[in-house]
């Protein structure tokens, strides 16, 4: 019984162990949620405020005193005030001398000022030890427990204690505190919070661009031309049809983007001789956001799954199977099956599912929760080797399924090729290009170029 008390004893938290007390100028959302999240985590919490009476919405353990009062209480001050009302700080200059400020503002909009607001502050304090931090994380993500939000807290200070200070602060509330350097930092930290999906930009405008270019694409080949010329009329098309004709399109072109910038790079290596040259920018950019490529491949692929599972409950599907049905018995000629095709179809339906499931778990291994359980090698090989197979086999499903369409001069209508004839130029030429490379008098150089080698040792200065 003892030695099982002891066990327990030991695997308990240290719950006597008193945490300094933390001050927080502010009772405005974010000061209340994060005071009630100190208090929560075991750290006494006082307030500075212009008015010293307790209000219902400061949390109950908390002191509520006048700036001058509360500061001297604490080693830690948070200031939880918009830059703008900073002055009233100037008067405490002294009363903070020494002491850890943290600033943990935001502005409206991306490098309001010409300095950070932190290093504002520590103009305004020059004897205080400024850190930036908190100003990632809401008030509703404290008040939530930060469960359903990032855990990410980004630190930056000059004094490397009076940060290591402010980190434990933040792991006590269970987050999780990211270094990032000097107060020189403080401009990047508060211009994060103001960016609407940096990374997303250029995968979405590329992709809005495709999509609109291959709609009205469709549009002309498929209503327009079959309206003047055929005297159809298939502008219900536009509800299923296309969209069931651009997404398996888009999924395969953006698909293909993802791994076109590695080829590229591995091109510009081998002519360059060396890997301590810069790619030029706009290839860093591509291949920064190639995660987002395929995220946005693997929506255009699931969409083009769901929309070919409801196609048989279309009125025209059926309309074109009962049109079928009653030609053969009006002319009570049943068609033999066509085993070729039914080998196409088989195969086109067979690729196409296997080259969605590859594709599915190439998506799922680029989550974060799911890579960082995996090691380099386990993820290296799933995004590289596993995500050429997907290509492969979705290419070789468009092709299956459209190749027929090559020799086909109805295909080109007002002399341009179908769509499924675009699809195929971008991984096509990734594929060969890709197959070249791995030819050994190739793939030798490369690998000894990425592990330093260099042909020409002058380009390393």
């Amino acid at each position: 019984m003892n030695t099982n008390s002891s066990n327990i004893m030991a695997l308990a938290p240290n719950t006597s162990t008193k945490r300094e007390t933390v001050c927080i100028f502010g009772t405005g959302d974010f000061g209340r949620a994060l005071g009630h999240k100190m208090i929560q985590s075991g750290y006494p919490v006082v307030y500075g405020s212009r008015s010293t009476q307790i209000s219902n919405l400061i949390p109950k353990d908390a002191e509520v005193l006048s700036h001058a009062e509360a500061a001297q209480k604490a080693a830690i001050i948070i200031i939880a005030i918009q830059r703008q009302h900073y002055n009233f700080l100037t008067p405490l200059a002294e009363i903070l001398r020494g002491k850890v400020v943290v600033d943990i503002s935001n502005n409206l909009k991306l490098n309001q000022y010409p300095e950070s607001n932190a290093e504002y502050l520590a103009q305004l304090l020059p004897g205080a030890k400024v850190v930036k931090a908190f100003n990632t994380v809401s008030a509703w993500a404290l008040q939530s427990g930060a469960l359903d939000a990032s855990r990410q807290v980004f630190v930056c200070g000059d004094d490397v204690e009076a940060k290591q200070m402010v980190m434990n602060i933040v792991r006590a509330l269970g987050l999780t505190p990211l270094d990032q350097g000097s107060l020189l930092a403080a401009q990047g930290i508060e211009n994060y919070p103001l960016q609407l999906f940096p990374m997303w930009k250029f995968p979405m405008f590329l992709s809005l661009g495709l999509t609109a270019f291959f709609f009205f694409y469709c549009l002309a080949l498929d209503i327009i031309y079959t309206y003047i010329y055929e005297k159809n009329n298939f502008s219900f098309f536009i509800a299923i049809t296309i969209p069931n004709r651009i997404c398996p399109v888009m999924a395969l072109i953006l698909l293909a983007l993802v791994y076109l910038p590695g080829v590229l790079a591995a091109i510009i290596q081998l002519y360059r001789g060396t890997k301590y040259r810069r790619f030029p920018d706009w290839l860093d950019k591509w291949m920064l956001c190639r995660k987002q490529l395929g995220l946005i491949a693997l929506a255009f692929a699931s969409l083009h799954a769901v929309f070919t599972l409801v196609s048989p409950m279309r009125s025209f599907v059926r309309w074109r199977t009962s049109k079928g049905i009653i030609s053969q018995a009006l002319n009570n000629k049943t068609e033999p099956l066509d085993t070729t095709n039914a080998w196409l179809s088989d195969s086109y339906l067979a690729l196409g599912i296997l080259g969605f499931f590859f594709f599915v778990l190439v998506g799922i291994t680029s989550l974060p929760s799911v890579s960082n359980s995996v090691n380099w090698r386990e993820f290296r090989f799933v995004q590289s080797k596993l995500g050429y197979l997907t290509l492969i086999l979705c290419t070789a499903h468009t092709l299956v399924y459209g190749g027929k369409w090559f020799l086909s001069p109805s295909a080109y209508r007002w002399y341009l090729p179908n769509i499924y004839m675009l699809s195929l130029v971008v991984p096509c030429i990734v594929l060969v290009v890709k197959f070249v490379l791995v030819f050994p008098c190739i793939d030798k150089p490369l690998t000894q170029i990425r592990q330093g080698w260099e042909r020409n040792p002058k380009y390393s200065e």
